[in-house]
């Protein structure tokens, strides 16, 4: 029998976005229930589902609600078109426990072979944040948002793109724009990345204050009353002043701040060799089972400010969730709502086994 995959990571970019998924199953596993949780403001059966990455059309999106996950991320899209990384895209990794920060200074092998068990498993993805341009994601996004069941939502995720001749204000323009795409396309949430870098000179955004507070006010005033949600990566102990000034800055603006996003590894193969083709891309984000604990890390962080301060802002953990016991340690961590993205594309079932799980222990 043919696996059944969300996206494949054995097949290109462009042949999942124009393909897949493969061989999901077609069972509707929707809740008819009446919701037990809000997040953002709606209704949700369960406060987990598949973060912004591996979900490039309506398609996939469709397929992920129709399997239980309940807070759904579309693909992070740009105002312009932008080609994908050079194939291939997502590597095994050879990790096991957790990938610190001492650990990911030496270089990490990667592999084209993927195990059986998905539960332990460490990848790198370097796709670049590819999008065929609003031309083309508008009327895919139309199709998207009529996908959500009952106790289901969709997030739509964008980001700004850094091209020739552009200032600084260009580019924090530039994700208000891709927003108001978004929001006039009918999304009833939005993400802004700012976890990823655009191209191999620039840096990641998010650790720029000054960067993050005038994109989240501007991208804010643009889409008036849609929540707002920025994605983070993760700061170290050196930078807890940094993230507690950003935090600060754009709480008032902010329905929800999603972490992490991916933790940045030199990825050689068995030779020691550069193992994914392509200028900048000697290194590339990890993620899965051995970033868990910067994921925890950060939401209990993003909690205890919560707390400290008064703000408002809900906690989206993301960073290996690979079973149900990884989202039930979110959810303690202080977590208001759990995503996954490295497992759902090899585990379809992975949203029935967390709902089976919380209906055995409670």
């Amino acid at each position: 029998m043919a696996e059944a995959l969300l996206y494949d990571a054995h097949k290109t970019f462009d042949d999942n976005y124009d393909n897949g998924p493969y061989n999901i199953d077609e069972t509707d596993y929707r809740e008819s229930g009446a919701p037990t949780h809000t997040f953002l403001g709606f209704p949700v059966s369960t406060p987990f589902g598949v973060a912004a990455g591996t979900l490039p059309t309506s398609r996939h999106t469709d397929a992920a609600f129709r399997l239980g996950f309940d807070v759904v991320c579309y693909k992070t899209q740009r105002s312009g078109e932008f080609a994908a990384n050079a194939f291939p895209n997502v590597l095994s990794l050879d990790v096991e426990g957790d990938l610190t920060l001492e650990r990911l200074t030496q270089p990490l092998v990667g592999r084209d072979s993927f195990p059986d068990d998905v539960s332990g498993l460490s990848i790198t993805n370097s796709f670049g944040v590819p999008s065929r341009g609003p031309t083309v994601w508008v009327d895919d996004l139309k199709k998207a948002i009529d996908g959500p069941g009952n106790g289901q939502l969709l997030i739509m995720s964008v980001m700004g793109t850094i091209r020739p001749g552009m200032t600084q204000d260009d580019y924090v323009n530039d994700f208000a724009q891709s927003a108001v795409i978004a929001k006039d396309a009918g999304a009833a949430a939005i993400e802004i990345n700012l976890s990823c870098p655009n191209v191999a000179t620039e840096g990641i955004i998010c650790y720029s204050p000054t960067s993050v507070f005038d994109i989240c006010t501007r991208t804010k005033k643009a889409i008036g009353d849609t929540p707002l949600i920025i994605k983070i990566g993760y700061y170290t102990a050196d930078q807890q002043d940094v993230l507690a000034q950003i935090v600060r800055d754009v709480s008032p603006y902010v329905a929800a701040i999603s972490s992490i996003n991916t933790l940045q590894g030199t990825i050689v193969d068995e030779d020691g060799h550069q193992a994914l083709p392509g200028v900048g891309r000697t290194k590339s984000g990890v993620c899965g089972a051995s970033i868990k604990w910067a994921g925890l890390d950060m939401v209990k962080r993003l909690y205890a400010l919560r707390n400290e301060h008064d703000y408002s802002y809900e906690i989206i953990g993301v960073g290996g969730v690979m079973k149900p016991a990884d989202y039930h340690e979110y959810i303690a961590a202080g977590a208001d709502c759990v995503q996954s993205a490295t497992a759902p594309m090899w585990n379809q079932y992975l949203a029935q086994e967390i709902k089976q799980s919380i209906a055995t222990t409670s």
